[in-house]
């Protein structure tokens, strides 16, 4: 069953892919994008743009610069999105920036484990 969507945030969706951040790069081109199972790219869920999803594991990836810890407001709209997401049965999974920067190959085993749990692969 797909997820519920806004369609105005498709154009912003679209520009984000086209913006994305080094470490997101890194992640998509080099773990995800050739991930055994689909994950999609700024993908629009409800109100919210997710950095990265597999929609057959009901998994969001969600990478967060230095300004997600420093600012109480960013933190508190993470966790109301959080929260929002989970509603829908979706589970997030963050990674701060500097995780991919020093170890990309953890992040990706987390990932790769927390799909193959979900997805009974």
């Amino acid at each position: 069953m797909s997820l519920p969507y806004q369609k105005k945030l498709i154009p912003q969706a679209k520009a984000l892919r086209k913006e994305m951040t080094p470490q997101e790069c890194h992640l998509w081109y080099d773990f995800l994008k050739n991930y055994p199972i689909r994950f999609q790219r700024q993908k629009t869920i409800g109100r919210c743009i997710v950095d990265f999803y597999c929609h057959a594991a009901k998994l969001a990836v969600e990478l967060d610069g230095s300004q997600h810890y420093k600012d109480i407001h960013q933190h508190n709209r993470d966790t109301e999105r959080t929260l929002y997401l989970n509603a829908m049965s979706v589970e997030i999974m963050r990674f701060p920036n500097a995780c991919i920067d020093r170890d990309f190959a953890a992040v990706c085993n987390m990932i790769d484990k927390r799909v193959k749990e979900k997805t009974r692969l």
